[in-house]
């Protein structure tokens, strides 16, 4: 019996309607909420500014394009290096601006299309740039979890981590149904009930907190090095809209590059960031977990992408949910990090794998070797008052490294030519 498809512009009954919504939120969840965990922040924030953009990015996209916005991994390492710096305030201001030249960058894709992007940021290089999202923050998983840079290990910590991590590693293997969608929500749940067991959760604020409470808004703040650390994700956040957009129009059967357009879904994507980023939210990106529903369940509705962004919006004013999800202890997080981070890194080389990139060739061998070292090695520059390091450098030199390429390879130069 082949699956029913609900197509985007169709609408859903109510008593389906309520639980696929949940479920693509439930899908977002645990990786969303990480993200401010990772930089400090209430999650309350980042649930209502992930609901409202959204609702912004259906409006814009015209309710064409099907996606989530959850909280973006790509802004990780620069912003972990700005906020031990100067503070979250301060990373806030690179999210803005980097919303901004994404906002730009639509108004360009818009007028020139996105060949352009291939010559700067070729498979070759951009798959080693977003694997090194994740394998940058993989020592950050242990020190999360309390089992690296501590004097004693605690056994209970040990516990918990290995619960939270053996369910959420099984969990992808072995669940099946509605359970496949939200192995790591359930791998969180399974961490704190571990933690309650074990006497390491405190629901002091839990107790304090008021039902209804506004999430906690703060302005950002910019400095110039600060945002010139962050800068270079945009190029990173743009590579991965574009593929999602791609996977997304082929699950549905509709080419969203062309109708509503890139430029558009772009726009949306980085407007979100940016306002986000403005009020003490972290940047938003379209969601692959989000993408993945759609494909197991075979309904592609906005309403349901709707009715996900507005249970994520309410959860968000509710004080003591919020405090609830703060109590989630370091060892949890921990735990589903190690596999998070891997599933980052893993991204990074299936843009190799998916677009075949051949090895053959002395400039892919080049570019991504170098990348990787680059960005694995420590090594730093300093640019006035300006530090690129891991990632955010190793994004830099693949840029030049395939501008260089490219103009050899326009005058002939290269030896590796069809």
């Amino acid at each position: 019996m082949e699956k029913k498809i609900i197509q985007v512009d169709e609408k859903v009954p109510v008593k389906m309607l309520i639980p696929l919504s949940i479920q693509h939120m439930f899908a977002m969840f645990g990786a969303s909420v990480l993200v401010p965990f990772i930089f400090g922040i209430n999650p309350a924030i980042v649930l209502l500014m992930n609901g409202v953009g959204t609702l912004l990015f259906i409006f814009i996209t015209k309710g064409k394009a099907p996606a989530y916005l959850g909280s973006s991994f790509a802004f990780l390492a620069p912003a972990g290096v700005v906020i031990a710096k100067y503070g979250f305030e301060y990373a806030q201001g690179g999210f803005v601006v980097v919303g901004l030249c994404g906002c730009i960058l639509a108004f360009i894709i818009y007028k020139f299309g996105t060949k352009w992007i291939d010559i700067v940021l070729p498979p070759a290089a951009m798959g080693p740039v977003v694997a090194l999202i994740g394998l940058e923050l993989a020592g950050s998983a242990a020190s999360t979890a309390g089992l690296v840079g501590v004097e004693k290990i605690e056994m209970s910590s040990v516990i918990v981590f290995l619960v939270t991590l053996g369910v959420a590693i099984f969990g992808q293997v072995l669940f099946r149904g509605f359970l496949s969608v939200i192995p790591i929500l359930i791998a969180i749940i399974a961490g704190y009930v571990a933690s309650a067991f074990c006497g390491i959760l405190d629901f002091t604020d839990v107790a304090q907190a008021s039902w209804f409470a506004l999430p906690n808004f703060h302005l950002a703040k910019f400095n110039a090095q600060a945002i010139l650390t962050i800068l270079p994700v945009v190029l990173v956040i743009a590579s991965e809209h574009i593929g999602h957009q791609i996977v997304t129009g082929k699950i549905i059967g509709r080419d969203l590059i062309k109708d509503p357009g890139l430029h558009r879904s772009i726009f949306a994507d980085n407007f979100s960031t940016m306002i986000s980023g403005l009020i003490g939210s972290v940047p938003t990106t379209t969601y692959g977990e989000n993408i993945g529903v759609m494909a197991v369940t075979g309904v592609y509705s906005v309403q349901v992408i709707g009715g996900a962004a507005l249970i994520s919006i309410l959860i968000s004013f509710c004080g003591k949910l919020s405090a609830l999800i703060s109590t989630i202890p370091g060892p949890v997080i921990g735990g589903i990090s190690i596999l998070l981070y891997g599933m980052i890194g893993t991204s990074g080389l299936r843009i190799l794998v998916d677009n075949q990139v051949d090895y053959g060739k002395s400039r892919n061998l080049t570019l991504t070797s170098v990348v990787f070292v680059v960005g694995l090695s420590g090594l730093s520059l300093n640019l006035g008052n300006v530090q690129l390091t891991g990632m955010v450098l190793a994004c830099v030199v693949a840029m030049i490294l395939s501008l260089v390429f490219y103009l050899l390879d326009r005058f002939h130069l290269t030896n590796d030519q069809e």
